[in-house]
């Protein structure tokens, strides 16, 4: 951090926006924008004012990453794999300590204003997790489209709920999430998140808020205002809406006086959609989100920090979604909990110029409890190939290695000329193996009373 900054001491608001299935290859800033029949300016003065990254990675779809961002640990470890059916146990269980909870024991206030996808039940909402208040929806948005299918039962299925809390109260519906609502809902999200912002920014405490925001998930309908906008159709009209409501929290932050005090993350939780008509593009890589294909790895992450974060960068290290929770927390004077293995890295120092380089060299990805990757410098191993979702898995008996500099499309293994970075790619597997075996990792739909912590204290003879 700049010493000479006015303000170097002092902690700085934190604004997250997370959009949702926006691929690698939408954004003006990352190749797309007027390509895709939608500018999205706003987006791209906020990369040119901070750093923009090209290897960002997350988890293969909504949950997991969601799941990745709020512990800073992997899903394979938290048992928040993939969503499940509404009113059943599904998200984060209790026993984890989540970003939020964090950041208001080192003094913030926390509002969250979107999409949650990490618990649907009470003690499991996003004000019983740690944010001060919330709005929006508990799972995610193809729910809209329920109502309107041939033959939907609302008496064994309960209709989807916009709804609302504060921290101390019972969760409580305010609207029915259907057609209608899904063209509303950003706009709605974005009102009350600039609302939280003005009452908070003149206090005493930082503020920690989180805007999850439904687009561009299916399906991608914009508000009416935006309705025909880009002359192509509702997908690109959803993204020139996206784009506006980022600039909207822009301008906010800007008018209450703490630009200078805030540091402002744009993300997107995974790659793009498969399904048509709402299909995405990742860009230059091949595959969308349920794959491990750098389609489905990258997505855009935009760091700005006026003073701290230098403008006007890009860089193609590798981050991981679960350096954002280490990250946000060293940022924050936070303390990490260390009473369990917490798999982001702290980036701060890179971020802010104190090193060249990501603190990071690779990762694991799993899709459900599957080793489908591993991904070290800018090599990529597969275990299990899968291009595109449904087309088919092979799992491979001696795995594929992919050179991602010379072959973008992963299309050639490299293991002929480059089959010397099996070995530190293999030592990365196994020391992450070793630790779930220490540490056995919590099963989906644990229930709340479970401790994890009593079972990772056992002897490993007896935690299997």
């Amino acid at each position: 951090m700049q010493a000479n900054h006015p303000h170097a001491d002092k902690r700085p608001h934190i604004v997250l926006v997370l959009a949702d299935n926006l691929g690698w290859g939408e954004l003006g800033c990352y190749g797309g924008g007027a390509l895709r029949g939608a500018p999205t300016p706003r987006i791209d003065a906020l990369a040119r004012q901070g750093l923009k990254c090209l290897n960002f990675n997350v988890e293969s779809d909504c949950v997991p990453t969601r799941s990745a961002l709020m512990t800073g640990r992997h899903p394979i470890r938290t048992g928040a794999l993939q969503s499940v059916p509404a009113g059943l146990p599904q998200g984060i269980h209790p026993w984890e300590r989540t970003l939020p909870q964090v950041l208001k024991e080192a003094g913030y206030a926390t509002g969250m204003f979107g999409k949650w996808h990490l618990g649907d039940r009470e003690g499991r909402y996003p004000h019983q997790r740690g944010f001060d208040e919330w709005y929006g929806i508990p799972r995610t948005t193809n729910e809209t489209l329920f109502a309107s299918s041939p033959g939907f039962d609302p008496a064994v299925v309960e209709l989807p709920q916009v709804m609302e809390g504060l921290a101390g109260q019972p969760a409580r519906n305010v609207a029915e999430y259907d057609l209608a609502k899904r063209r509303l809902i950003d706009s709605e999200l974005t009102e009350r998140a600039i609302g939280f912002m003005h009452r908070h920014a003149g206090g005493a405490q930082p503020f920690f808020l989180y805007v999850p925001l439904t687009h561009l998930h299916f399906p991608t309908l914009p508000h009416p205002d935006f309705a025909g906008r880009s002359g192509v159709g509702d997908f690109a009209d959803s993204m020139i809406e996206m784009d506006h409501r980022v600039g909207q929290l822009i301008d906010a932050v800007q008018a209450l006086g703490v630009e200078e005090d805030t540091l402002f993350i744009f993300a997107s939780d995974n790659g793009p959609e498969f399904r048509r008509p709402w299909r995405g593009t990742a860009g230059p890589w091949t595959g969308t989100y349920h794959t491990a294909m750098e389609g489905g790895l990258r997505v855009p992450l935009i760091v700005r920090w006026p003073g701290r974060v230098a403008g006007d960068a890009a860089s193609d290290d590798i981050v991981h979604v679960t350096d954002l929770y280490t990250t946000l927390v060293a940022a924050a004077g936070g303390v990490l909990p260390h009473d369990r293995p917490v798999d982001g890295i702290n980036q701060l120092a890179w971020w802010t110029g104190a090193q060249p380089h990501s603190a990071r060299e690779g990762f694991l990805f799993y899709i459900k409890s599957e080793l489908r990757a591993a991904k070290w410098r800018h090599w990529k191993l597969h275990y299990v190939y899968e291009s595109e979702p449904n087309h088919g898995t092979r799992h491979l008996e001696t795995p594929w290695l992919f050179n991602i500099k010379r072959d973008p499309k992963e299309e050639t293994d490299a293991a002929m000329e480059d089959g010397w970075v099996r070995g530190p790619m293999r030592r990365m597997v196994l020391a992450f193996e070793q630790s779930l075996r220490e540490h056995p990792p919590i099963a989906p739909g644990a229930p709340d009373e479970f401790d994890p912590a009593a079972v990772s204290a056992r002897p490993a003879t007896q935690a299997r």
